[in-house]
């Protein structure tokens, strides 16, 4: 079935349309995953480094092309979402960064009887599902998914139904990076599609987006015969301490464009401005 998501800056404009992915086709790119998983969990960690690396290549090679699309789907300015799609990148390159520092994660261990060899091994799930949100469509979307495949879970990646094209862009690029096949998967959807990958025999989710979905995800996974990982990322109330000593203007313009940026739809968005009573 064919949905559409309307231009958000025009009354009769349509953004971008794409197929809803029914149960049986998340079930497919949820079986993809795992036979794929063996393999990639095998993958030496530098090696799954390097591929990643070449997806933020990949990103930074289409980086204005994808900011138009993210500001043709969110709305929000061509600043915002160069800025966006730079952070993809940054992630990308941190959690590489990381598993590198760290050698794979892989740490010897004291040993008390002789002969006896411990260490300590960062080990794979399996098969993330990644949900992703409308706000952040390039930047947590890869941050959520590059974290996962660094760190040997195959993906399964649902974009927001507000972001279709951004999301079919990022699936481009991470195919052409040259990930084995089934390593990651794209289906797209609304609540429906988000719900039977979430039912669908998973062994994690990576969530960002609102508190009520959020803690629903959390609830099913911790059914069951054991309870699997559900990382959600949802709504929070920041505050912005203004002192005495505070510049007042940079204080009062810093609240302003952290409250009211993207009309206030991120997470990271001001809601509290805590404010001593001398610069009220």
């Amino acid at each position: 079935e064919v949905f559409e998501r309307r231009d958000p800056c025009s009354d009769d404009a349509i953004a971008s349309r794409a197929f809803a992915a029914p149960d049986s086709v998340v079930s497919d790119a949820v079986d993809a995953a795992a036979r794929a998983a063996g393999a990639w969990r095998a993958t030496p960690w530098d090696e799954r480094c390097a591929l990643l690396r070449a997806v933020a290549a990949g990103i930074g090679e289409r980086h204005l092309e994808l900011a138009a699309v993210v500001s043709l789907e969110t709305g929000k300015s061509r600043t915002e979402s160069i800025l966006e799609v730079q952070e993809a990148i940054d992630l990308i390159e941190a959690y590489a960064g990381h598993m590198e520092e760290n050698e794979g994660y892989t740490a010897p261990l004291n040993s008390f009887v002789e002969g006896e060899r411990n260490v300590d091994v960062l080990r794979p799930y399996g098969v993330f599902g990644v949900i992703a949100p409308f706000n952040f469509p390039v930047a947590l979307s890869i941050g959520m998914a590059s974290s996962a495949l660094i760190a040997g879970n195959t993906v399964v990646f649902k974009p927001s139904e507000e972001s279709p094209s951004t999301g079919a862009a990022l699936g481009e690029i991470v195919s052409a990076a040259g990930l084995p096949d089934g390593v990651f998967n794209l289906v797209h959807g609304g609540p429906d599609t988000g719900r039977a990958l979430v039912d669908d025999d998973v062994d994690g989710i990576a969530f960002t987006g609102s508190a009520e979905v959020g803690r629903e995800i959390a609830r099913k996974l911790q059914d069951g015969a054991y309870a699997r990982p559900a990382l959600t990322e949802m709504g929070g109330k920041n505050p912005t301490i203004v002192t005495e000593s505070a510049d007042v203007d940079a204080a009062a313009e810093g609240v302003a464009r952290s409250a009211f940026g993207l009309s206030s739809q991120k997470c990271s968005a001001c809601s509290r401005a805590i404010v001593a009573d001398a610069v009220y």
